[in-house]
C-alpha cells in the first residue's frame, strides 16, 4: 500500500511552483530585454558612439534589475544599471564603418548587376565586427556582473582597476593596432578597416583602430575579476556579453544581402517595407545582444545578490559631488573645445568613465544622477543641437527651456528623490518600475524628436510596421516597456514595498 505524506505533496507542489517561476522568468524576461535591446541600439546611431550606445545600457539594464533584482535595494539597482552602461559606452572608441564596408561597399564586392565578389573581404569584415561586437558587449555584460554580484567593490578598487585598464589599452593599441602610416602605406599586420588589398587605392582612406587596446583592457579585466575577486557571476555575464556581439555580424548579414541584390530584397521580404538596411542592421545588433544578457543573467540567476540589509556608502555626498561634477565638466567643454584635452578624452571612453566608476561604486547619490540626467544629458543637447541649432532667438530660447532646461532639471531632482527614496527602503524592482517607463519615453521622444515628428508611421499599416527608422519598433518598444515597467510596480509584493509606501507612494 503506498502512503503519501502531506509534507512531500507540499514539497513538489512547491518545487513545481518554483520551476513555473522561473520558466515564467525565463519566458519574460528574454523578448523584453530583446525588445529594449534593438529600440535603445536602433537609437544609438543619432548619437554618435559612446554616448549613444549608452541608451542601451539604461534600457536594457532596467529590464534586468526589474525582472532579476527583485528583493535588492534601489541602491544596488541604480548601481548595476550605472555600471552597465558606463562600460557599454567603452566600446564606442572603436571604429567600425569601414569594417561594415568590408562587406557590402561597391567597390569591393560590386552589386548583382556588376558582380566582382570578394569572399575573402566579406569574411574578414564579419571576424572584424564579431571582436568589435564581443568587446563592445562583453565589457558591458562584465560590469553588470560587478553591479549585481554578491562581491563588494570599493572605490579605491575601482580607481585602480580603471587605471591599470587604461594602462593595457595603451599598451594593446601599440602592440596591435600599430603601425598606423597610411601615407607609406603602412597599416597592422591585423586590420579590419579599408584596405588597398580590397580595392583600387583612390577609395581607400584607412582609420586607425582601437580594438586591440579594447581586446587587451577586457582581457586584464576577466583576469582580475576571475583570478582576483572570485567573482563568477561578472565573469559568466562578461562571456554572455561577448556572445551577444555576434549580433553585429548576423545583423551586418542582412544589410549585406539587400545592398548585393536590393531589388530582389525588397521583393521577397515583406518586413522589410520602409526600413533602413543600416537601421535594421543596428536594431538586429540590439535584439541580438539584450536577449543574450537577459539568458545569461537567467542561467546565473542564483549568484546574483538579493540584499535587504542597508548599502555600503564610502564616499561623502561632497565628494561625489565632485566626482559628477567633473565628469559633467568634462564632457561638456569637449564639446565646444574638442581641439582641447578634454576633446581628447572624448576619444577613448576608459578615460572618460574612470571617474563615474569610482563615483558610482561608492556613493548614494552618484548612481541615480548618472543613470538619469548624466547619460540623458549627451542625448538631449545632441537633440537640441540638431533641431534649434539654425534656429532663430525666439526658437533657439523655446527649444533650450522645453527640450534641454526643463527634462534636465526633472531629471535631476527626480535623481535626488530617488536616492532620498532608497535611504528609506525603497526596492530596486519599485525603481525600475519607475525608471523602466521614464526612460523608455524619455529616450523614445527625443529620437522623435530628433527625427521631426515623422506622424507618418501612424498614416497606415506599413508605416507602423516599419516605416523609416524602424519606427513601428520604436512604437512597440516604448508601449510594451512602460506597461511592463508600471504593472510590476504595482503588482509588487508586500515585502518589495518601501518602508514608508503609505506616505511616499
Amino acid at each position: 500500500m503506498l502512503v503519501t505524506h502531506s509534507g512531500d505533496s507540499q514539497l513538489t507542489a512547491s518545487t513545481a511552483q518554483l520551476s513555473d517561476r522561473q520558466t515564467s522568468l525565463l519566458l519574460f524576461s528574454l523578448p523584453l530585454a530583446a525588445l529594449a535591446g534593438g529600440m535603445a541600439w536602433g537609437m544609438r546611431g543619432q548619437y554618435g558612439h559612446e554616448t549613444g550606445a549608452m541608451i542601451f545600457g539604461i534600457l536594457v539594464g532596467f529590464v534586468i534589475v526589474l525582472l532579476y533584482l527583485p528583493h535588492g535595494s534601489a541602491l544596488q539597482a541604480a548601481r548595476a544599471i550605472g555600471l552597465f552602461t558606463l562600460a557599454i559606452g567603452f566600446g564606442g572608441s572603436m571604429t567600425y564603418g569601414q569594417t561594415v564596408g568590408l562587406t557590402m561597399d561597391h567597390g569591393v564586392h560590386g552589386n548583382i548587376a556588376d558582380p566582382h565578389w570578394n569572399a575573402a573581404a566579406y569574411r574578414w569584415g564579419m571576424l572584424g565586427l564579431a571582436i568589435k561586437g564581443g568587446l563592445w558587449i562583453g565589457f558591458g555584460g562584465l560590469f553588470l556582473g560587478v553591479g549585481l554580484s554578491t562581491k563588494r567593490y570599493s572605490p579605491r578598487e575601482m580607481l585602480w582597476l580603471g587605471i591599470a585598464m587604461l594602462a593595457l589599452f595603451f599598451l594593446g593599441r601599440w602592440l596591435i593596432n600599430t603601425p598606423f602610416d597610411p601615407e607609406q602605406r603602412q597599416l597592422p599586420v591585423v586590420y579590419f578597416s579599408d584596405h588597398w588589398q580590397w580595392e583600387a587605392a583612390e577609395n581607400v582612406k584607412p582609420r586607425r583602430e582601437l580594438w586591440g587596446g579594447m581586446l587587451l583592457a577586457l582581457a586584464g579585466l576577466f583576469g582580475f575579476v576571475a583570478a582576483i575577486k572570485r567573482d563568477r557571476l561578472a565573469v559568466n555575464l562578461g562571456l554572455w556579453g561577448i556572445i551577444g556581439g555576434l549580433g553585429f555580424p548576423i545583423g551586418q548579414s542582412i544589410q549585406a544581402a539587400s545592398n548585393w541584390d536590393s531589388e530582389t530584397f525588397m521583393r521577397t521580404s515583406w518586413w522589410h517595407i520602409g526600413v533602413n538596411s543600416w537601421n535594421r542592421m543596428e536594431v538586429t545588433f540590439g535584439l541580438i545582444a539584450g536577449f543574450s544578457i537577459a539568458l545569461g543573467c537567467w542561467l546565473n540567476r542564483r549568484k546574483i545578490a538579493q540584499l535587504n540589509a542597508a548599502d555600503d556608502v564610502s564616499l561623502s555626498p561632497t565628494l561625489e559631488g565632485w566626482l559628477i561634477g567633473s565628469y559633467f565638466y568634462v564632457l561638456l567643454v569637449g564639446w565646444y573645445f574638442a581641439s582641447s584635452i578634454f576633446g581628447l578624452v572624448h576619444q577613448y571612453g576608459l578615460l572618460l568613465g574612470l571617474l563615474p566608476m569610482v563615483a558610482i561604486v561608492g556613493g548614494r547619490y552618484a548612481p541615480f544622477l548618472y543613470v538619469l540626467p548624466t547619460v540623458a544629458l549627451s542625448i538631449v543637447v545632441k537633440t537640441y543641437l540638431a533641431k534649434f541649432r539654425e534656429a532663430d532667438y525666439v526658437g533657439s530660447s523655446i527649444g533650450l527651456l522645453f527640450l534641454v532646461t526643463i527634462p534636465m532639471g526633472m531629471l535631476i531632482w527626480l535623481a535626488l528623490y530617488f536616492a532620498r527614496r532608497s535611504q528609506a527602503g525603497w526596492s530596486a524592482r519599485s525603481f525600475a518600475g519607475v525608471g523602466l517607463p521614464l526612460t523608455a519615453t524619455l529616450y523614445f521622444w527625443l529620437n522623435f524628436t530628433f527625427f521631426s515628428f515623422p506622424w507618418g508611421w501612424f498614416a497606415d499599416w506599413r508605416g507602423l510596421l516599419a516605416q523609416h527608422q524602424s519606427g513601428g519598433i520604436y512604437v512597440v518598444g516604448w508601449l510594451v516597456l512602460s506597461v511592463a515597467g508600471i504593472t510590476a510596480y504595482f503588482r509588487r509584493s508586500p515585502a518589495n514595498k518601501p518602508l514608508n509606501d503609505r506616505t511616499t507612494r
